[in-house]
C-alpha cells in the first residue's frame, strides 16, 4: 500500500474511533477490549454499576465499568417506545460519554483512565439530577458528571465539572462535554437539519456558532434527537458522524478546538462548569410529540431566565430614527405617544450618555437630566429602559482612566479599540476586573434611573463586522489569547450575575454586538441574560426589507431557540402597514422603533386595543408552547404569503398571515398538529368571525382570505367547550 493510502486509511481509522474529532491528533488506540466491529457488551461480566435518570417522558442509563469506564447504555423516548441505544450492541468507541486533553494527555470516559468516587441524586425544582463523580488514576484531577432531567420534558441535558486537586496546574482544551452514539435507523434514512435546525445538511457535518440547535431524525420514521449546544457563541462546535457506522450517528457537543479554540488552566483547588448539552427525543408530525411543540416548550422553561412566566413587555427604542440626536424635547413628544399605544418600557438609546463608560448624563441633549423624563414615563404607567455599552468604552471613561491595564490587547501589543457611533473607543477585556466594575456601573444606572430594562451592547470578545477577537494582554484573569476568547463569555455571566443579585427584577438585554456576530442567538446567552437584541433590520422607508427580513430571522431560529426571548430590531411603527408591524411583533419579544409623532390619533389607538389585546392574550395563554412557521417561511418571498402559529397545548393562541407583494386572494393554513377539538378563528384586524374547525379541517386547511386593502390578518384562536 502506498504511504497516501495508508494515511487516509489511518486518519479515517482515527475520525471512526472519535479521537480526531475531540483531541485534533493522531493518540493511541483504546485501551479496552472490543470487537472487531466496535462492539461489545462491558457489564457482561457483572462488575458494572449503573445509574437511570429519567422522568416520564425520557429515560437514561449510564454505567461504570473498571475496564471501560463511563458509558450510557441506554437513552429511550419512553412515549414513542424508542431506544436510541442498540441494546447488546454498544460501540464503546462511539460512546465515549465525554473527552478532553489534559495536560496534553486524552482523557475519555471510557479509556479507563478514572476511577468511580461516588455517584447521588439530587432534587430540582422542576426535575432531578444524577451527579457521577470520577477520579483520574494519574492525574491530580476529579471529573464529575451532571445529568439532569425536568418534569415534562422529554430531555436529558449534561454539564461537567472538572477540579484540579493537586498542586500542579492543569492545562485542558479539546473539551468535548456529550459524546454518544446514538441509532436512528439506517445511514441512508438519517437525515440532518442544522443552524437551528431548519437548514437540511449532510449528515458528516461540523456546526459551529449559528449551530445552536441540530435535528438528527429518521427521515422515513421521524424518529430523531434534537441537540442543542449551549457553549456560548463562537466557542461552540457540534460534531455530526452520520457516516461513521451503518447504525449509528455519532454526536459530539464541544467547545471549539480551532477557529476559536477552548483552553484552561486551573490551579490547585480551581473548578471549571462546563455549558451544558441538551439532547431532546421526538417523533416528527406525531401530536404533542412533535419538535414544533417539544424544542420550544422546552427552550421557554427551562432555558429562558423568566420572561416565559409573565410574558416578554412591549418595547419601545429610539434608536431609529432619532439615533445620537436624541433630546429631551423629542422624548417628551415620544413618551406621548408611546403611552397612548400602550407601550410598557420606552427605551433611550445611544445619545442619552455623555460618555461610553460613563452615567454621567448629557446635558446638552437633556438639560437637567433625566429626572423629566423618568416621572413623564413612570407618570404614565411605563417604565425606563437605557442603552448601555459594556466593554466598549471612552479613554476618558473613569474605569478606563483609572485602570487601562484592564484594556485587552491585540496581537501586535496595542490598545485594542473598535468604531461605535460617537468614535473610536477603547475595548476593555471582560475576562479582568473590569466586569466588576461594568457591573458596579449598570448597577449605578439602574439605581439613579429607576431602569427595568438595560440593553447591554457593543464589543466584547468578537466585533459583529470584522475585527479580530480576544485578548492578548498579561496579568489578566485568562493565562494566554485562547484561554481569553471563553473567558470573556464568562466574564459577560459574571456581570450578569452580579447585577442580578442586586436587581433580580430588571430585564437584561444582551445584543448580537455584544455577543460577537449578527443575528445570533443561543443558549449561553439566555443563561446570563433575559433577552437578546437579534438585528438592526433596515425599515427606514414603506418598502424597505425590515417586517419580511425579522420574519426570516425569526422563522429559521424558532425552531430551537425561544421566540420571547428574540428583539429583532428596528421594525418603524408608524410605517406603513401599521397592521404589519404589529402583526410581525407579536411573533417575537415584541419591539417598536420608529418616529411615534407621526401616528395619528387614530393610529395610535388602533396600536392600544391591539396591545390591549394581545397583552391578556398572552397573560392567560401559553403561547411560548409551541411555534409553527406557515406558507413561504423558509424563505419569505414578496411573491407568496408567510406567516406562523403560536399556540399553547390547548390549541389557543394566535396565527399571523403576511400576503406581501403577492397575487394570492387566499392564505390556506394548514397545521396537521393541532391539537383535538372544535377551534374557533376570530380576525382581530377585521372583527370578523371565521368559525370554528376541526382538526381534520386544519389537516386540509382552512383558507384564509385577504381583504384587497388588507394585506395582513392575526386570528385569535380559541377552543370551543362542548
Amino acid at each position: 500500500m502506498r504511504r497516501a493510502e495508508k494515511d487516509l486509511v489511518s486518519r479515517r481509522r482515527l475520525i471512526r474511533n472519535g479521537l480526531l474529532m475531540t483531541a485534533g491528533c493522531a493518540c493511541g488506540g483504546l485501551t479496552f477490549g472490543q470487537t472487531a466491529d466496535g462492539q461489545e457488551n462491558p457489564g457482561a461480566d457483572g462488575a458494572a454499576e449503573s445509574w437511570r435518570i429519567g422522568n416520564d417522558r425520557i429515560a437514561r442509563t449510564v454505567a461504570f465499568h473498571p475496564r471501560t469506564g463511563l458509558y450510557t447504555e441506554q437513552l429511550s423516548d419512553l412515549s414513542t417506545r424508542a431506544d436510541f441505544i442498540l441494546p447488546g450492541k454498544i460501540r464503546m468507541d462511539m460512546a465515549q460519554e465525554f473527552s478532553f486533553l489534559c495536560n496534553g494527555r486524552v482523557s475519555t470516559g471510557t479509556n479507563a483512565a478514572f476511577d468511580l468516587l461516588s455517584a447521588g441524586r439530587a432534587a430540582l425544582a422542576n426535575g432531578e439530577s444524577l451527579a457521577v463523580h470520577l477520579r483520574h488514576k494519574s492525574l491530580a484531577l476529579e471529573v464529575t458528571v451532571i445529568y439532569s432531567v425536568y418534569n415534562g420534558h422529554p430531555a436529558i441535558r449534561k454539564h461537567l465539572v472538572l477540579r484540579n486537586t493537586g498542586a500542579a496546574a492543569l492545562h485542558f482544551s479539546h473539551l468535548n462535554i456529550e459524546a454518544i452514539g446514538v441509532s436512528v435507523g439506517p445511514e441512508d434514512e438519517t437525515t440532518l437539519l442544522a443552524q437551528y435546525g431548519t437548514i437540511p445538511r449532510e449528515i458528516f457535518y461540523t456546526g459551529r456558532s449559528e449551530d445552536a440547535g441540530l435535528l438528527v431524525t429518521n427521515g422515513r420514521t421521524g424518529t430523531g434527537i434534537a441537540i442543542l449546544n449551549e457553549v456560548p457563541g463562537y466557542m461552540k462546535r457540534t460534531e455530526i458522524g452520520g457516516w461513521d457506522d451503518p447504525q449509528r450517528v455519532r454526536i459530539g457537543v464541544l467547545y471549539d478546538t480551532d477557529l476559536m479554540p477552548f483552553e484552561r488552566t486551573l490551579a490547585q483547588g480551581e473548578e471549571f462548569v462546563t455549558a451544558s448539552a441538551s439532547l431532546l427525543t421526538f417523533r416528527k408530525d406525531d401530536g404533542f410529540h412533535d419538535p414544533h411543540w417539544l424544542l420550544p416548550s422546552y427552550t421557554a422553561k427551562v432555558l429562558m431566565r423568566r420572561v416565559d412566566a409573565q410574558g416578554p413587555p412591549w418595547i419601545y427604542n429610539t434608536w431609529e430614527p432619532f439615533e445620537r440626536g436624541i433630546n429631551r424635547d423629542t422624548t417628551l413628544e415620544l413618551i406621548e405617544a408611546a403611552s397612548e399605544m400602550g407601550i410598557d418600557i420606552f427605551t433611550i438609546d445611544d445619545g442619552w450618555q455623555q460618555d461610553y463608560g460613563d452615567n454621567g448624563v448629557n446635558l446638552t441633549a437633556f438639560p437637567g437630566g433625566l429626572q423629566s423624563i423618568r416621572d413623564a414615563v413612570e407618570a404614565r404607567g411605563m417604565r425606563l429602559g437605557l442603552w448601555i455599552p459594556v466593554a466598549a468604552i471612552a479613554t476618558s471613561a473613569p474605569d478606563y482612566r483609572k485602570h487601562p491595564e484592564w484594556a485587552s490587547i491585540d496581537r501586535e501589543g496595542k490598545l485594542k479599540t473598535t468604531s461605535a457611533m460617537a468614535g473610536e473607543m477603547a475595548v476593555m477585556c471582560m475576562a479582568s476586573a473590569f466586569r466588576d466594575a461594568a457591573a458596579d456601573r449598570i448597577v449605578d444606572a439602574i439605581d439613579r434611573f429607576h431602569l427595568a430594562y438595560v440593553k447591554l451592547d457593543l464589543t466584547t470578545i468578537f466585533n459583529a463586522y470584522g475585527e479580530a477577537p480576544g485578548c492578548w494582554a498579561k496579568g489578566h484573569y485568562h493565562g494566554n489569547w485562547a484561554e481569553s476568547l471563553n473567558m470573556i463569555y464568562e466574564g459577560i455571566a459574571a456581570m450578569t450575575g452580579a447585577i442580578y443579585r442586586k436587581h433580580p427584577e430588571v430585564l437584561l438585554d444582551l445584543t448580537f454586538e455584544l455577543w460577537g456576530q449578527k443575528h445570533v442567538i443561543d443558549a449561553g446567552l439566555l443563561a446570563a441574560g433575559d433577552l437578546d437584541w437579534m438585528s438592526n433590520v433596515d425599515d427606514t422607508k414603506a418598502d424597505s426589507a425590515g417586517p419580511l427580513q425579522a420574519r426570516l430571522l425569526l422563522y429559521q431560529r424558532a425552531a430551537s431557540m425561544p421566540v420571547e426571548s428574540m428583539l429583532i430590531g428596528n421594525i418603524h411603527a408608524e410605517l406603513p402597514t401599521i397592521q404589519e408591524s404589529f402583526a410581525t411583533a407579536i411573533g417575537s419579544a415584541p419591539l417598536l422603533l420608529g418616529d411615534l409623532r407621526k401616528l395619528s390619533a387614530a393610529d395610535r389607538q388602533w396600536y392600544r386595543e391591539k396591545i390591549t389585546w394581545f397583552k391578556k392574550l398572552r397573560s392567560n395563554t401559553k403561547i411560548s408552547e409551541s411555534f409553527f412557521p406557515l406558507g413561504s417561511w423558509l424563505q419569505p418571498s414578496p411573491d407568496a404569503w408567510d406567516g406562523f402559529a403560536r399556540l399553547a397545548v390547548s390549541g389557543n393562541g394566535v396565527i399571523a398571515v403576511f400576503r406581501n407583494k403577492s397575487r394570492d386572494a387566499v392564505a390556506t393554513v394548514r397545521l396537521p398538529l393541532m391539537p383535538t377539538g372544535r377551534h374557533r378563528l376570530r380576525s382581530i384586524i377585521t372583527g370578523k368571525d371565521l368559525g370554528a374547525f376541526e382538526r381534520s379541517d386544519w389537516i386540509r386547511g382552512i383558507p384564509i382570505v385577504f381583504a384587497d386593502s388588507q394585506p395582513v390578518d392575526v386570528l385569535e384562536v380559541t377552543s370551543v367547550n362542548g
